[in-house]
């Protein structure tokens, strides 16, 4: 759930940094958090261990996780797939980019539900899905992506906030950019549209030939709990 108090100035943005919000003329807001992509690093290894194992096959589980109460309580989504053995660099980055997107709108469904709604708007909250995907190619292929952004200061990116509202209550169920014109020029509309990604954020397909053998989906809408653990 970002807030008007997370957005921080773009020089902030670190590759180490775990929390913030910044403004892109390319992607809209953008979660930090969202964009950091450890879960993505942690997602290729296990593919590594599986591809190094003696086994002709090996199980791949993908999380997207929330915690409340001080991570008192935490839950979240998952799908767990088996992997035939033997593939190819670009084979795993494709399935991995299907697991992603799959948990990704699992999980953001998730916490548009009701029981839900006492302590986030964050259920497809404009900035979550392409702040995912761009975390995806940040794991993918480390660069220096926030030159590439358009990354605007952060007094300007208090304007917009402060002229369309928290962006929370703008909801975004693809991956495509939601965008938001500067309200200072005259020959702008005032309302967020979406836009296109960029090509560096495209050149990797999802995995879709599931008939295949090289994948095997055991769980495709699972459900995570847990308590007094951050795991």
């Amino acid at each position: 759930m970002s807030k008007r108090s997370d957005i921080i100035e773009p020089y902030e943005w670190t590759n180490d940094r775990r929390t913030g919000l910044v403004y892109s003329e390319i992607l809209g807001w953008i979660d930090i958090g969202h964009a950091q992509g450890t879960d993505i690093i942690s997602l290729l290894a296990d593919f590594r261990k599986g591809e190094s194992s003696s086994n002709c096959s090996y199980q791949i589980t993908y999380s997207q996780k929330m915690f409340v109460h001080k991570k008192t309580f935490g839950t979240g989504k998952f799908v767990r797939w088996e992997i035939s053995k033997g593939l190819s660099v670009e084979e795993i980055h494709s399935i991995a980019l299907s697991m992603m997107l799959t948990t990704a709108c699992l999980f953001e469904n998730y916490q548009s539900q009701w029981f839900f709604s006492w302590h986030t708007d964050s259920g497809f909250s404009g900035e979550d899905l392409t702040s995912d995907l761009l975390g995806f190619y940040r794991a993918i292929l480390p660069s220096n992506y926030q030159s590439r952004l358009q990354l605007i200061s952060k007094q300007d990116a208090l304007k917009r906030w402060d002229y369309y509202g928290p962006i929370g209550g703008y909801k975004n169920k693809g991956f495509l950019p939601l965008l938001f014109p500067n309200p200072e020029k005259q020959c702008v509309s005032g309302k967020p549209y979406k836009g296109n990604l960029p090509a560096f954020m495209t050149w990797i397909h999802p995995f879709c030939d599931l008939n295949s053998g090289k994948v095997k989906i055991l769980t495709n809408d699972g459900t995570h709990y847990s308590f007094m653990s951050d795991q």
